[in-house]
């Protein structure tokens, strides 16, 4: 499969968070991200990296966007095969995402690029950003996100005040809890989402297998014993715990927090 043949444009997806989403892939055939994040639905990332550059032509995409008219969707989201600020075209591809569809648009994101300038004024183009913050620790980050070289989460949470002084759309925080948090941790988590005060949190837990290697349709919905090839089942957290944490995270800060469904087996 080559960049002429791949469909940048895929679903529409079930969201237990956003509804009927149409997905945006800026990204391509070979999975990229700044991440290599443990539960990651795309398999294994095959390439490791923080540069940003145009994957895939704003053209090409608006092209496979045509097909899928008249986009009977309730958001356009971008993500697909890795990080999508690492698209240097992304402003103007929400740009004419907007102008074509009139949708709403939102952008999932790891966070890693938003102490650039450029990457933050191109996410306020999207009516909504989620960013990803799983860690409240270096050693946390290492573990479950496994970043490029170099990444720090004092970067990263850095860059995230700084988008969250300058964006006015909606902004929600996306954290994954692949096990119980201790006490010290869950304050830290807190104190955090206090300060930065996000419109909204998504506790997550790991609602997909991960393919053993790079699966394409990892890209869409596909849930626990419907894969057609080898997929790493991860243990989750149980709802009771992810429901003891929401309630202490709305009576601590006021920020409404929604959780993911159990998997179904």
């Amino acid at each position: 499969m080559t960049t002429l043949t791949f469909s940048s444009v895929y679903g529409p997806v079930k969201s237990w968070r956003y509804g009927r989403s149409l997905g945006i892939d800026p990204i391509g055939q070979v999975s990229t991200c700044s991440f290599n994040c443990v539960y990651c639905q795309l398999g294994e990332i095959e390439h490791q990296t923080s540069e940003r550059k145009v994957f895939i032509p704003t053209g090409h995409i608006i092209q496979d966007l045509w097909r899928f008219a008249p986009w009977d969707v309730d958001i356009i989201t971008l993500s697909g095969s890795g990080e999508p600020t690492l698209a240097l075209n992304l402003a103007e591809i929400l740009t004419r995402v907007k102008e074509l569809t009139h949708k709403p648009t939102l952008v999932l994101t790891n966070g890693t690029l938003l102490s650039e300038p450029t990457v933050r004024a191109a996410l306020t183009s999207a009516d909504r950003v989620s960013v990803k913050l799983d860690a409240t620790t270096p050693d946390l980050l290492r573990r479950v996100n496994r970043p490029l070289q170099g990444i720090e989460l004092t970067d990263i949470w850095q860059g995230l005040e700084l988008f969250r002084a300058e964006y006015e759309g909606h902004l929600s925080i996306q954290t994954m809890i692949l096990s119980k948090w201790d006490d010290k941790a869950r304050a830290d988590y807190i104190a955090r989402m206090k300060f930065l005060a996000p419109d909204e949190i998504q506790l997550n837990i790991p609602t997909r297998p991960k393919p053993l290697k790079r699966q394409l349709d990892g890209r869409e919905n596909h849930s626990h014993g419907e894969s057609s090839y080898a997929v790493q089942i991860l243990k989750c957290v149980s709802a009771e715990v992810l429901q003891a944490f929401k309630t202490e995270i709305e009576n601590a800060t006021g920020i409404p927090v929604s959780c993911a469904p159990a998997p179904s087996n």
